[in-house]
């Protein structure tokens, strides 16, 4: 099974300093949607792990949430591309939770649903916090200067073999052309 994590605001949609908070204000980043159609039709498995403390701040509920994704899956189906899940975490960055990124329970709860081994797999964010939780788990981190991805790509605290590509359709770019060599 060919399986890919993504971070959800600013590698697949528009992030905001004021979070994304309703379906309206889900708008794709270009190309996104398109990049993961083009992987769901070449056979991968596509899951999403997101923090979206914006649930324990009260900005949104369960709901609202709920309605962002569904949004997402519509536009995606229209392209023909579907994900295959979205693991969240909902807990604030006071609450020490072992799910909120940088620490990586999203990633093993991924490993358990798909009873798959994450070493090798790739995983696309746009922070700092994705990358280090992806490489705790022991996927290979890709940074995409989509969202806050600028501001991270001359880190020294990026994980060792931290790749980096300008946004989500050119990973997807080059992990095609692997498979297909």
């Amino acid at each position: 099974m060919k399986l890919i994590i993504l971070d959800r605001d600013g590698v697949i949609n528009v992030d905001s300093v004021e979070y994304v908070k309703s379906p309206e204000e889900w708008i794709p980043l270009p190309g996104s949607l398109e990049a993961i159609a083009r992987l769901h039709q070449a056979g991968w498995k596509i899951v999403v792990a997101s923090n979206q403390s914006g649930l324990a701040r009260g900005y949104f509920d369960a709901a609202m949430l709920n309605a962002m994704h569904q949004k997402c899956r519509q536009m995606l189906n229209a392209l023909g591309g579907a994900i295959d899940a979205f693991f969240v975490c909902p807990h604030g960055p006071d609450e020490d939770c072992t799910c909120r990124k940088p620490k990586p329970g999203l990633f093993e709860a991924i490993s358990q649903r798909f009873d798959k081994p994450l070493a090798g797999v790739p995983a696309v964010g746009d922070s700092l916090r994705d990358l280090q939780a992806s490489a705790l788990a022991g996927c290979n981190p890709w940074l995409v200067m989509t969202g806050n991805g600028t501001r991270y790509k001359d880190s020294p605290d990026l994980p060792p073999g931290t790749r980096q590509a300008a946004d989500l359709a050119a990973v997807v770019d080059e992990l095609l052309s692997k498979q297909a060599s």
